[in-house]
Formats: C-alpha cells, structure tokens, sequence
C-alpha cells in the first residue's frame, strides 16, 4: 500500500460496486433512474466499472457534460448525460445542448433565454426547470439550496402554467446527507405546490442529498416512496446522488513530516485540510483517522495539521496508541466523495494522487500530479 508516494486517494473499486449494486437494486424495485452526480464523484478511471450499474451522469456545466460525455457515454452508449447550472452562458449553451439529453434551467428567465436555441441545436433534448420547494432539513446553510434568498431554484411564486407548459420535466434538490424522511417532508410540500403541473410532464427528477448508502438508510421505504409516486402521476423519476456513490469506498492516506510541542503535541502531514479536504471545514465535521480516537481517549493525543500556511487548516485532535513518529502514515477514512473534485494547489502544495484498488485486488496508480498542474493555474 505505502509504495505509492503519498499524499493520495484510494478508491476500492469493490466497496465502490457494493454502493452501486444498492442503487441498482433501487433502480430495479422502484422503476427510478438513477445518476451519478459529478459534482460529488468524477473519478472517470471508475466509470467503467460505475456506467454498468447506473443510468448516466448529472453535470453541472460545460466541463462536466464533457466529461460524461466523453468518459462515461463510451462505455455505455444509451446513458444519459443531464446538465444544469444556475446560469448557462451564451458562449457556452451551444456545446451543452449537443452533449447532453436533457438541459435544466434554473429560472424563467434562462428558460425563455435558451430554450428555442436549445431545440434548434438538438430537437431530442428534454427541457426542464429546477423547483425551489422552499422547504428543507438541510443541517448546514452552506448546503442549503433552499435557505432564505437562495439562488437556487424557481420559487412558486415567480413560476405559472405558461412556463411549465413548456417544460418536460421538474427538478429539486433539497437534501444534504439526509435520509428518507426528509424527502418525504420536501414532496408534501412539492406535491401540494406543483402537483397541478404534472399531468403534462413526462419526469420529475428528485435530485440528490439522499444518503442512500448509509447504513441505516430505509431503502425500503424510499423504494416505496417513488412506486407510489409514480403510480400516482403516471410519471418517470430520477435521482441524482454523487455522495451515496462514493460513500464509504476509500481514504485519503498522509504521512506525518514533524513532531513538536506547543502546548500540546501537534502533528504536521504532507496533506491539507483546507486544500484536500475542504469539506471538513466548511460543514465543518470531523474526518475519521484508522486507528485513533478522540482526543485523550488513548495514551497520545496529537493535534494534525495541515502543510500550508493557513492558520484553520488543522484535522483536529486525535489520540492513538503509540507516538507519532515523522514517517508514520495517517490514513483519514472516506475521503473519495466531495474531495478531489474540491481540492486546490493553495500554497502550490501537490495535489494527491489517485489510486485504484480493482476488483481484483491489485493497486493501480491511475493519475500522480506534479509542478505542471500547480503552474497551469496560473500565468
């Protein structure tokens, strides 16, 4: 494992496929359709692997709608490639209308924008319109897309038959991380808003945030749920998860540089927080380390902190059996979702590479990052 030079990520392509044969399983009982989203998981070195399970990609502009297109769409020629922004540009919508199969606008205004030109460049291209239900459990404003004065979405409010008239489908997205409960609250809402709309609609798409994958998710209700649904409107559904694929399936591994004392012992690692994980300071949460404990629950307690100049950029305190010594390898657990898709060169520290554990249990080393991908940011 260590031969690797770290820092880098480890994606295990089988707790990967576990992940995917749960969705599949959903897909199978529920008549859903389900999508990996980008935005959470793009690790295209898995797409071959991820295209046999699940029913194409949600992108969220130009890069990523290429990035579908080009590595997922070549392994499975009938996936589907769904792209939204909260505003496409002029100079761009050509490109996104050609690479994808349905386009989702954000507001009236950018429906009545594009939608002509949308048609005109490809007239099989489903339209739809991205809802605001104006409800949600969302544990975090920071990723609550229906927080007051959100951008996201188009509120009831500013929404009329005229304008869904033209639409083939709905979209919200209202979750973060939640189970199935909170979809339930958010379709009372939806349905009790929308539901006169749907009669000429041929999808609904429930966006993501569910953790399906989590243990202890109730699938079974959730399989429920959309059967019901679409019994009763006699519509398609679709969920657009990127968490619940990567959940759980690999770690980012570090190594401790330096030891010293200030106050407290403190740990430096050839890694960051702010730059590798970002997540865990802007949610904030706390990143598992293998084999340690919180702090002063065993014998060492070290603060590990990250290799850059910002002050905040710290894991947080961990305590472990032995001391740390510089070499030691740290090894922070589920760190493949919302993490190199997030990740900076700040401070021109080297991005971590990506690592494939395959099915059969070899190791490959699928991407190393150097000096040229810092230096291509800039000029």
């Amino acid at each position: 494992m260590y031969k690797i030079g770290t820092p880098y990520y480890l994606c295990d392509e089988t707790l990967l496929e576990n992940n995917l044969k749960i969705l599949q399983d959903i897909q199978k009982r529920s008549g859903a359709k389900i999508l990996v989203a980008l935005k959470g998981f793009a690790m295209f070195s898995t797409f071959p692997l991820v295209s046999e399970y699940l029913y194409g990609c949600c992108a969220s502009g130009l890069y990523e709608a290429r990035l579908a297109k080009e590595e997922f769409v070549k392994y499975n020629s009938e996936a589907e490639v769904h792209t939204y922004s909260p505003a496409f540009k002029e100079s761009e919508i050509v490109e996104i209308a050609k690479l994808s199969n349905h386009i989702v606008f954000n507001s009236p205004n950018q429906l009545d924008k594009f939608l002509l030109k949308t048609k005109e460049i490809n007239p099989k291209i489903h339209v739809s319109l991205r809802i605001n239900p104006e409800i949600s459990a969302s544990p975090k404003d920071i990723y609550n897309p229906c927080g007051v004065y959100s951008r996201l979405g188009t509120t009831l409010s500013n929404v009329d038959g005229s304008t869904l008239n033209r639409v083939d489908g709905l979209n919200f997205h209202a979750l973060c991380e939640q189970n199935v409960e909170a979809l339930e609250e958010v379709l009372v809402a939806f349905e009790r808003d929308f539901s006169k709309y749907f009669k000429n609609l041929k999808y609904i798409n429930f966006g993501g945030g569910h953790h399906i994958t989590k243990q202890g998710y109730d699938i079974e209700r959730l399989v429920c749920i959309i059967k019901e649904f679409r019994l009763k409107y006699q519509i398609d559904v679709y969920l657009e998860p990127g968490e619940a694929v990567g959940w759980q399936t690999g770690y980012l591994v570090s190594t401790v540089l330096d030891v010293f004392q200030n106050g407290m012992n403190i740990a430096i690692l050839d890694t960051s927080a702010e730059a590798h994980m970002p997540d865990t300071l802007a949610m904030p949460y706390r990143a598992e380390v293998r084999g340690a404990g919180l702090a002063n629950e065993k014998k060492y307690t070290y603060r590990l902190g990250g290799n850059t100049c910002l002050a905040g950029d710290i894991m947080g305190d961990y305590s472990f059996d032995k001391p740390l010594r510089v070499g030691d390898k740290i090894i922070f657990e589920d760190q493949i979702h919302y993490t190199f898709v997030k990740n900076t060169t700040f401070n021109g520290i080297k991005l971590p590479s990506l690592v494939l554990k395959k099915l059969d249990g070899t190791i490959e080393l699928v991407k190393e990052f150097g000096y040229e991908e810092y230096k291509s940011r800039l000029s």
